[in-house]
């Protein structure tokens, strides 16, 4: 392909490459199916521009070229001594009937019901116009929440695996979570203990979409196995993605009751600290940094990352080394533990590692004005103990604060 010439209107303008399912937006400009689908609809800021003209799109629909495909094709018999192969046909996209049909055969047919649900899966996976064709066909959530509270280890796994992909409603979100006294959450906690690393990545990122929209007394009643679960996701590292999902969950949950100590329980701050340590990717190192502040909210979170023996200067390192909001949750974890337990052996070992030091440091460089209160008010307050020592670099020693 590189010696070839390929006609620059037979590339996607998106990923520069022969397009192999050529469809056109309302602006007039043909892209790839799957780079255009993944613009307009997997995007955080869901696009509504079209990516070349950076023009507004009055409508998200994309509609075959099937001219342009056929060129495609003929230009790539042409070339097939070249070791062109020919793009295949691409299958249409599915439609609302197919979907219903499925449904209804799995409902009428309960020995079809796996089948069915390999089929959905399928579906799902192939494009994203099929995603958003069974999210708005009414039934399809219900039928795969009822699939993940059936007793057939293989349908729950295939059901949690395409619910996770889906972009649910909050409505329907809610109903899962509400509904059947709590047995859809306690499906998916199995899922979590037995399942395999995909069901178990799958079911990580469902569960992070469901308590997003939970109200506070179903997150003040989640009970302590349930942490001890999503900790064990975080240990295998099974996914980045499960593990971010994972940690947005913390997030989510541990503000709410007992849930810092719940969490601390089920061990989560020695995966946080472990994690911290090998982490060098920016995002989910300041996502770490958010859970341990937050467990270290509570006396029994603090007393882990202590007796941890690289905690505090695992927690010390991050600053001033990510970004700034990791140095601020980090000054943040080190303030609470310096306020209410600072114990001798805690004091001298955060100028034994750097910590000290490192608070000098922040007051000198840039950083937000709140992180550097905080960094003083931590230095004031143990001056007693740090403010002479040999411990602390002279060139540091000169911004301790006096008062």
């Amino acid at each position: 392909m590189d010696e070839i010439d390929v006609p620059s209107h037979f590339l996607c303008p998106i990923s520069m490459e022969l397009m192999r399912d050529p469809v056109t937006i309302s602006t007039g400009i043909t892209y790839d199916r799957e780079n255009i689908e993944r613009w307009l609809f997997s995007c955080n800021n869901n696009n509504t521009t079209c990516p070349a003209t950076k023009q507004v799109l009055s409508s998200k629909e994309v509609t075959p070229n099937h001219t342009l495909r056929r060129l495609i094709q003929a230009w790539c018999t042409l070339n097939a001594s070249h070791g062109i192969e020919r793009i295949p046909t691409p299958k249409p996209p599915i439609d609302k009937s197919q979907i219903v049909k499925l449904l209804n055969k799995a409902k009428e047919f309960p020995n079809m019901h796996h089948n069915c649900l390999r089929r959905l899966r399928s579906i799902a996976f192939e494009s994203e116009s099929n995603k958003r064709c069974l999210e708005a066909v009414g039934g399809v959530v219900e039928f795969l929440a009822a699939s993940i509270m059936d007793e057939d280890g293989h349908n729950i796994e295939i059901a949690v695996e395409i619910l996770s992909i889906l972009k649910i409603s909050e409505t329907h979100l809610r109903n899962l979570i509400n509904n059947d006294g709590g047995e859809f959450v306690g499906a998916l906690m199995q899922v979590l203990r037995v399942g395999n690393y995909q069901s178990r990545a799958s079911t990580t990122m469902l569960l992070k979409s469901v308590f997003e929209v939970a109200d506070p007394n179903q997150m003040i009643t989640i009970k302590r196995d349930f942490f001890r679960e999503i900790v064990c996701v975080l240990q295998d590292q099974i996914s980045q993605q499960a593990s971010k999902a994972a940690l947005k969950l913390l997030v989510e949950l541990c503000p709410w009751g007992r849930n810092r100590i719940k969490a601390v329980e089920g061990g989560a701050v020695l995966v946080v600290i472990e994690l911290l340590i090998e982490t060098l990717e920016r995002r989910v190192c300041e996502l770490l940094l958010v859970v341990l502040d937050q467990l270290c909210g509570c006396a029994e979170g603090r007393a882990e990352l202590s007796k941890h023996a690289a905690g505090l200067a695992v927690v010390s390192k991050k600053i001033l080394r990510v970004s700034h909001m990791a140095t601020d949750r980090a000054v943040r974890i080190l303030s609470s533990v310096c306020r209410f337990s600072a114990t001798s052996r805690v004091l001298q070992e955060m100028l034994q590692v750097g910590v000290v030091s490192k608070l000098c440091l922040v007051l000198q460089v840039d950083s937000s004005l709140k992180t550097k209160e905080r960094a003083r008010e931590i230095l004031i307050l143990h001056s007693r103990v740090w403010k002479n020592s040999s411990c602390i670099p002279a060139h540091l020693l000169s911004s301790y604060p006096s008062s």
